[in-house]
């Protein structure tokens, strides 16, 4: 179906150039088959640069499908990122522009092992500078960074898991539909649409978020020096405005970006004049480091935006580390 809707779109484009009825640009048609290129969103005299990687949106592995093109997941973008930088020994600090709701637990969790692994790997540091929202899985890949900045209108936090899965039974019973299951055990079908969960495996799903939540919280415990006053509050799961945050350990300071970067420069111990670099599969005029643009050329060049619904359309039934609340703007 991918391969029969791109037939169409791209002979619809070769007819518009020969009846002359229009000038299309085919800068939308670049994908993840284009290699990432190094571009410089912020000049610098210094042959020591720093990497701008921004983590903004879902996170998830799922690859996605732009009428034309195939683009890359966030985990396959981040990775493929961190690997091209510690290949370059003039990379001497990463900075992390997060923007995320947070997103599959999984996912979350790799790009945090992914920045660990990166760490370990180079002795380069990594710094993180949170945007409107860097909440549960945007929080946890933020955990590794040396030190953790926000936007004055930041909101973090929503440490903890969801279980998310739909129920259809009473939808069923009104339209007189039912579902006959055979099944090899007791707990085969635990967690199917068509039924309510039994109170066995309500516990069995409660035992498995525990234990996914108890891992978050082990990270958290593990970079963060926390009360166990303040320790309680975060525990709630809910969400902190940037100075609350800063209140309760979350974060270590409250500043714009290009205060976080010359933060990023100064403690580690750089020119003042180092360049912020990024790398891109397109060549943007003007780039700076508020350019949110993806590498996969994905998000902002999109031919048909569908924002939530783009969204829920990853959201299938497993566990996350995700503020529900903030996905209507992710």
């Amino acid at each position: 179906m991918k391969n029969l809707i791109k037939f169409g779109v791209v002979c619809t484009i070769g007819l518009l150039f020969l009846s002359g009825c229009a000038t299309v640009k085919l800068d939308f048609l670049v994908d993840k088959t284009d290699p990432l290129e190094e571009r410089t969103v912020q000049p610098g005299t210094s042959s020591s640069k720093i990497l701008l990687v921004n983590i903004d949106g879902f996170i998830s592995n799922q690859e996605g499908f732009d009428f034309v093109r195939d683009t890359s997941s966030m985990v396959e973008d981040t990775v493929a990122q961190l690997k091209l930088a510690a290949e370059d020994s003039r990379i001497k600090a990463v900075f992390l522009k997060v923007n995320s709701p947070g997103g599959t637990a999984t996912a979350s969790d790799i790009i945090y092992h992914e920045i660990m692994n990166y760490k370990q790997k180079t002795g380069c540091k990594v710094y993180v500078h949170m945007m409107d929202i860097a909440a549960s899985g945007g929080y946890m890949v933020s955990l590794p960074a040396d030190k953790i900045t926000a936007q004055p209108t930041a909101v973090t936090g929503s440490i903890g898991v969801v279980f998310i899965r739909p129920k259809l039974d009473g939808l069923c019973e009104k339209i007189g539909v039912s579902m006959n299951v055979s099944k090899s055990g007791e707990n085969k079908d635990m967690g199917s649409p068509f039924r309510k969960d039994t109170k066995e495996e309500e516990e069995i799903f409660q035992t498995i978020i525990n234990g996914l939540n108890n891992h978050f919280y082990s990270l958290v415990q593990k970079h963060r020096k926390i009360s166990p006053e303040n320790l309680n509050k975060i525990k709630t799961a809910r969400v902190f405005l940037a100075e609350d945050a800063l209140n309760v350990g979350l974060i270590d300071g409250i500043c714009y970006p290009d205060a976080a970067i010359n933060l990023c420069i100064s403690e580690s111990g750089l020119d003042e004049n180092s360049k912020v670099i990024a790398y891109r599969r397109k060549n943007y005029p003007n780039d700076n480091i508020y350019n949110t643009s993806k590498t996969s050329a994905g998000g902002n060049a999109s031919l048909v935006n569908l924002g939530v619904l783009s969204t829920l359309g990853n959201m299938k039934t497993g566990f996350y580390y995700v503020w529900p609340g903030a996905l209507m703007d992710k």
